[in-house]
Formats: C-alpha cells, sequence, structure tokens
C-alpha cells in the first residue's frame, strides 16, 4: 500500500499585496477602452492570428459558443463582433498558447502551486497531458490515458456503496457530455450529482417551479425591445453579463425604462457606449437607468412589499394597477397576499431597505403605468438565507401586473456559466425524476437509483464525514467555488481519489485527495475531429435555448479528449462491456447520444435537425400561461416573510461580488476598471461614516471576521476602500471570502451558500 504524504498545502493562496492604485469608479461601461482591453487579452495570450481567427467565430452561426456566461445570441449576430470584453477574456484563457506539462509539474510541487494566488495559477497554461498525483508524492507526473481510466475504475470498484461517489457537474459542459456524465452516474448506482446551480441559481429554480411550474425564466431576447419596463436587481451586467447591456440600450431607444435596485451603482447600468455604434464610439452614449433604489443588503423583500403596498393604495384609489383579469384567470393567493401586506407598516419596510421615500415613489409610477415589465435577477437575489422568498416576491409584483405570458414580460434570471442550464435540462440534478428514470430505463434498458443524492453542501459534509470517498469534477474549480474554503479543503483531502477533467489549471487541482487526477479536456473553441470529420456539441442558452457549438481552433494538444469520450472511457473501463449501455460506441458518437437524448427528455425531439442556426426554444409553460401542474391549476401568489439580520454595533452585513477582471472562479486580471481598483483584489468597500465609526483610513489593512455555530472564520489582509455602499454594508471579491461563509448556512429549501449576506466584523490585524 502506497505511503500517503502529508503535504504541506496553502488552502487560500497567496495574501501579498500587489500594489494598489485607485481611481475614481467609472460612470459608463464597455466604449473603445473595452475593446482595446479585449484585445490586450486576447494578443497576449493566443497571439495575433490566433485571436482575430477565434474572435470572428465566437457567438456566430456555424461557430463556438462563448465559454464565459449564458446571455443569448441574436437570431442575427452581429457581422463585425458578437462578443463583449469579458467573452474574449474568456476566450483568451481558454485558447492561450501557454502549456502546463510533465516539465512545469517537475519544476513546481503542488505544495508550491497552493501558495500561489489564484490569478497566479490560472494563468499557468492549458494543461495537456493526463497527470497524476500520487499519494506519496508532491509532483504531479504524466499517466496514460488507459491507466488513468482503469485507475478510476478500480477506485469505484471498491467502494461500499455507490453512493460513497460524488459527480459534480460545471456550467461548462455541454448538453452530449452532461447527459452522458448523469447516465454514467446513474448506472453505476447514485443520484450524488451536485451541480454549480447549487451555489448561484438553486433558489430560482425552486421559487419558480413553486410559482410558476417551471425552475427557468421565460422571457426570450427580444422581449427585451419590446419591454415597457425593466427592473435589474442584484446583478452586475456591465460585468457579469455584458452583451445584456445591448438588449438594455434596444430597451431604452424603443422608449422603455429600467429601474436598477442594487447596494452598489455599477457602471454598467448607469450609462452603455456600445462600441459597435456611432453613438457609442463619438458621444457620451446610453445611459440605461431611470431609477436607481440603491438598497441595503438583502433588504429585496422590505422594498419589494413597499412596492406593493404603494400600488394597492393606488388601486384602492381607483386607478387601474392591478391587472384584475389575469389574477382572476391565472393565479391563486392574491387576497392573502394583500391581507400580508397590510400587516406591515410602510415606514417600517421604508427604514429597512434604506432607499429614499421619493425615489420609490419615482419606481412606483413607473410600474403603476405599465404592464409589459421584465424582471431580471442574479445572485443578489439568490444567495441568501431568504434567497427563495426574494424570487418569489417578485413573482408576486408580476403577477399583480399580468406581466407573463406577453410581449415584452416576464421573469429573467440572469444565468452564470455558458451551459448551467442545459447541465440541468438533460439530468445532472441530485433528486429523483420519476419521468426521467423511467424513460432511461424504457431508454437504455437499466434501473436508474430511486434514493435522493446530495447537492453541493452535503457533498462537503459528505466528504468531511469520509461517507464520500471519491470526488469527480467535469469542469469547475470546486474548493474555491464553494463556501467555507478550509471545512471544503479538509473534507476534499479526506478523498482517497480526486478526479477533475479540465482545460486549466486551478486550486482544486492543488488541494485534493490522496491520488488525484487531471484529465485534459479539449475547450469550448477547439477543433473536435473524429476519423477525419468535425464534431460539434450543444447547449442550452439562459433562455431556454438551444443550438450548436462547433470549434475551430487547433487544439492545444494532440493528447487531450473530449468530454464525452472521457466519460466513456470511465465508464467503459468499470463495466468492460458487461453493461446494456455501449459506453464506447455511444461516447464517440455525438450523434447518437442527441439521439437518445431527444428520446430521454422532453422538447429535444429531431433536436440535431433543429438546432441548425439559432437552434431551437424548448417547450415553457409560462409562455403559454399554462399552470395546470400547480396547485388547482393556478399561478401561485406567495406571502414572504421579511429578512432577518440582528447585526451588533460593531458587526456589517458583508456581500461576495466579482471585479470586472474575473469571470466565476478565474480571474483574468487585477484590475476593476469600472469601481476604480487597479492591480489588487484583497480590497473591502466601506461607506465613508462606517470608516469614521471604527477609526479606519482609506488603504488601512484589516481582517475580516465571521463566527457561525461559535466557529470562527477569517479572511486576512485587506485593505479598506471608501466606497459608495449604505452603511453598515460591506463588499469583498469572491472567492477570497468564502472563507468566511459557513458551509450550513443557506438559503431555506434550495440550500444556496448564503454569500451576499455574511455577518462579519472588521478587525486591525494583531
Amino acid at each position: 500500500m502506497a505511503k500517503i504524504k502529508k503535504r504541506d498545502l496553502s488552502i487560500t493562496g497567496s495574501t501579498e499585496f500587489t500594489g494598489i492604485t485607485l481611481k475614481e469608479p467609472s460612470d459608463y461601461a464597455a466604449g473603445m477602452l473595452g475593446v482595446k482591453v479585449a484585445l490586450q487579452h486576447t494578443f497576449k495570450e493566443m497571439g495575433v492570428i490566433r485571436s482575430f481567427r477565434g474572435l470572428n467565430k465566437m457567438n456566430q452561426k456555424e461557430g463556438f459558443d462563448c465559454p464565459g456566461c449564458a446571455w443569448p445570441d441574436p437570431e442575427k449576430p452581429s457581422a463585425i463582433a458578437e462578443y463583449c470584453e469579458n467573452g474574449a477574456k474568456a476566450l483568451a484563457e481558454e485558447a492561450t498558447n501557454k502549456k502546463v506539462d510533465k516539465n512545469f509539474f517537475e519544476k513546481y510541487s503542488v505544495e508550491e502551486l497552493s501558495r500561489w494566488s489564484d490569478y497566479d495559477i490560472g494563468k499557468s497554461g492549458r494543461v495537456v497531458e493526463p497527470m497524476i498525483l500520487r499519494p506519496d508524492s508532491i509532483h504531479y507526473e504524466p499517466i496514460s490515458w488507459d491507466d488513468a481510466f482503469a485507475l478510476i475504475a478500480k477506485e469505484l470498484r471498491d467502494l461500499n456503496s455507490p453512493n460513497e461517489a460524488i459527480f459534480y457537474t460545471s456550467g461548462r459542459s455541454s448538453n452530449e457530455a452532461a447527459f452522458l456524465y448523469g447516465l454514467f452516474a446513474r448506472a453505476f448506482g447514485t443520484n450524488n450529482m451536485p451541480d454549480c446551480s447549487n451555489m448561484c441559481h438553486e433558489s430560482s429554480g425552486v421559487a419558480l417551479s413553486e410559482t410558476l411550474g417551471i425552475g427557468k425564466g421565460s422571457v426570450k431576447l427580444e422581449d427585451f425591445e419590446k419591454a415597457e419596463l425593466v427592473i435589474v436587481m442584484g446583478q452586475n451586467p456591465g460585468t457579469n453579463h455584458p452583451r445584456m447591456l445591448t438588449a438594455l440600450e434596444k430597451c431604452k431607444g424603443n422608449g422603455g425604462k429600467i429601474v436598477s435596485i442594487n447596494p452598489l451603482e455599477e457602471a454598467g447600468l448607469i450609462r452603455f457606449k456600445n462600441p459597435q455604434t456611432i453613438k457609442g464610439v463619438f458621444t457620451s452614449g446610453e445611459t440605461l437607468t431611470d431609477v436607481h433604489l440603491q438598497i441595503k443588503v438583502n433588504q429585496d423583500v422590505p422594498l419589494l412589499k413597499l412596492i406593493m403596498k404603494k400600488l394597492a393604495a393606488r388601486e384602492e384609489n381607483g386607478e387601474q394597477v392591478f391587472d384584475r383579469n389575469f389574477i382572476s384567470g391565472y393565479t391563486e393567493g392574491f387576497d392573502e397576499l394583500l391581507e400580508d401586506l397590510k400587516k406591515y407598516d410602510s415606514n417600517s419596510l421604508l427604514a429597512m431597505c434604506g432607499v429614499k421615500e421619493e425615489q420609490i415613489d419615482a419606481a412606483v409610477d413607473l410600474i403603476a403605468k405599465r404592464d409589459r415589465i421584465i424582471i431580471c435577477w442574479a445572485m443578489g437575489l439568490t444567495q441568501h438565507k431568504n434567497g427563495v422568498e426574494n424570487i418569489k416576491e417578485c413573482v408576486n409584483l408580476l403577477l399583480l401586473k399580468g406581466s407573463l405570458g406577453k410581449p415584452g414580460a416576464g421573469t429573467c434570471p440572469v444565468r452564470g456559466h455558458s451551459n448551467v442550464q442545459g447541465d440541468r435540462t438533460v439530468g445532472i440534478m441530485h433528486y429523483v425524476s420519476k419521468d426521467l428514470n423511467a424513460k432511461i430505463k424504457e431508454t437504455f434498458g437499466f434501473d436508474a437509483p430511486e434514493d435522493k443524492g446530495v447537492d453541493t453542501v452535503e457533498a462537503i459534509k459528505a466528504m468531511h464525514e469520509e461517507k464520500a470517498k471519491v470526488f469527480m469534477a467535469l469542469g469547475g474549480n470546486f474548493v474555491s467555488a464553494v463556501s467555507d474554503t478550509e471545512f471544503a479543503a479538509e473534507a476534499f483531502q479526506k478523498c482517497s481519489l480526486t478526479v477533475q477533467v479540465s482545460t486549466k489549471l486551478n486550486r482544486s487541482h492543488l488541494i485534493t485527495g490522496k491520488t488525484a487526477l487531471i484529465l485534459p479536456t479539449l475547450g469550448r473553441s477547439e477543433l473536435d475531429l473524429k476519423d477525419g470529420k468535425q464534431r460539434y456539441f450543444t447547449v442550452e442558452n439562459s433562455m431556454g435555448k438551444v443550438h450548436r457549438s462547433k470549434g475551430m481552433l487547433h487544439p492545444a494538444s494532440e493528447n487531450l479528449k473530449s468530454e464525452p469520450e472521457i466519460i466513456g472511457g470511465i465508464a467503459d473501463a468499470y463495466f468492460k462491456g458487461k453493461h446494456p449501455v455501449d459506453w464506447a460506441t455511444l461516447s464517440a458518437d455525438y450523434e447518437l447520444i442527441r439521439e437518445k437524448i431527444a428520446v430521454v427528455v422532453n422538447g429535444f425531439e429531431d433536436m440535431s435537425a433543429k438546432s441548425k442556426g439559432t437552434g431551437f426554444y424548448l417547450p415553457n409553460n409560462v409562455r403559454a400561461l399554462d399552470f395546470s401542474k400547480l396547485p388547482n391549476g393556478k399561478a401561485q401568489f406567495s406571502v414572504c416573510g421579511l429578512p432577518q439580520h440582528q447585526l451588533a454595533d460593531d458587526e456589517f452585513l458583508l456581500m461576495t461580488i466579482r471585479s470586472h477582471d474575473q469571470f466565476n472562479t478565474t480571474i483574468y486580471g487585477l484590475n476593476d476598471r469600472y469601481r476604480g481598483v487597479n492591480n489588487e483584489r484583497r480590497v473591502v468597500f466601506m461607506n465613508e461614516k462606517d470608516l469614521k465609526k471604527h477609526s479606519l483610513k482609506k488603504l488601512d489593512k484589516v481582517d475580516l471576521i465571521s463566527k457561525y455555530d461559535g466557529k470562527e472564520r477569517c479572511a486576512r489582509s485587506f485593505l479598506v476602500i471608501p466606497y459608495n455602499i449604505p452603511e453598515g454594508n460591506l463588499a469583498a471579491y469572491f472567492p477570497e471570502t468564502n472563507v468566511l461563509v459557513p458551509y450550513n448556512h443557506y438559503a431555506d429549501k434550495s440550500q444556496t451558500p448564503i454569500s451576499k449576506s455574511i455577518v462579519v466584523k472588521v478587525r486591525r490585524p494583531s
């Protein structure tokens, strides 16, 4: 038996400062500077020719889908460019010319690499050959594909139960890969399929399913051009979904209005300089937000209740504000909602949300006079203990206005990674679907497990308690992405084997099980050939549309495999031909996978033909105003409680945020241009009055402390920056502050971590 070496690892990496400079926050997004920065990133990582080849094909018909966010492509993509600054950065990260190979790992041990920052780790380059970290070593070394598959198969066979294995999925995977991955997990015998959506939009899925009958949004991209009002809540599109700004610009151009609700006034919602228009290049651009409500962290429910109370008062005074025909014909619980609203004192609600009443009245005036309303949101609403109720309160407002099932109206949860919604659609879920299991039995001839699996939170707990021993990730950076970093790292290191299917190096390759494998896969932009023929994948965008993605750049290495081939190789090694599914054949033939998806998953009939061009929409009951699967066949109003935060005088509510130079855990650079922060990530944004109250000055060094259930957690070495943020609130970057989030504190029902409302103290280092 191999000796297990105790590795001296840094869980969170370097805490050294990198040389901060500050500027005034920007009052606009994009512009020609955005184009310049995008090209600088791609040229540096890919070279000029390769950059233009990739950029010209990204988000185009017969091209490849951006490896970044899930914002949909227009029916007629731009002939110039259909990507944003951060999309270009995402391509540069994936298609970089830098390589991580045998020589790299001979030079650097995992101990040394773990002390690097996440930025430096990510900039190492593409992993170009399968690598293994053995129990008695601190250096990765090459391993053949066959030996890697055999090792995984042996570890799986040695488990006492299939539920000792966990199969995690990142939103980067294709529909074909995710479907095959879920099929293998079920064939192996477990529903332990946590997904990255558990950490971000699970609250949306739960709330929308319970109120509207589908865990997805209801709008299409063209609805933004028809909307009279778009309400953007808890979202920063200028950084996280920049192509959304074009849709908002079209809304404004057609006479629509925009209300933004967020603790920070973000540049992307102030003004947009579209670099593809004369106005965006030569003028000040388009002012987007008409009314900005700078709400205190996690006070969205009080704000929405106050708005609805004001609307109800207008209705009582004879104004036609609510859509009574829609309410009586399609909804249930209206009277209960109104009775609940009467219980709340308007002044108390106003004090909770922290917004001036005249600003709220301006928003109410816009809402009262319009019914083609879209509400957009992201993790600013979902990552709280009351995350599900935050979304339900948004649905309440839309139901009152009849703003569903009509052009220019509906729900719009803005998803993160490019196929996170598709993963769930094709079967990546930890809960049991009897319909899906029946289809699997009928199509593939085996019985899928009927016991609920673990989600992300439960997976961490299971590994920490050594009830799960093998962890496999189809993409992603699990250790950095999840809450409670140190606890999660301890859990990871208790596993006998951790397997990462990856394109680039990240922290989850350094904080590992006793044995670890890195299985390098093709990127979204790379040419995928089989017997001389080019293959393509499909993905689903955040509005439920499925389309093709076909890479075209020369792969980083000839020793890469596609995700389906990797999954098929593992399954074939495990079952050794003794299973109803021919895994080797299925994994090599994407067309065959699509044929099976079309049979097993509703809405995918004839998917190969329909996915051409701009693709096809999946069925959406809300668009059809079909609520037949809900109680009494009606959309449901909800009675929601108020958020509960009892803060001591020296405590703050901290929200994690992304910088403009990152996407999820991938750090593109050290600048947050829109917020005026350059060359540093270890910063905490604080109201100037709070600085004075706590005797702090700009750029003072502090530690951030959280204490839950008697356990103290510390994020060390942050620089204080005075910023326009509500008093009593703080903001700092993810994933550096994930260490503060207790893994066992999460949203009711969805178990999404409370990453946007962490109770913390600010302490000077001793």
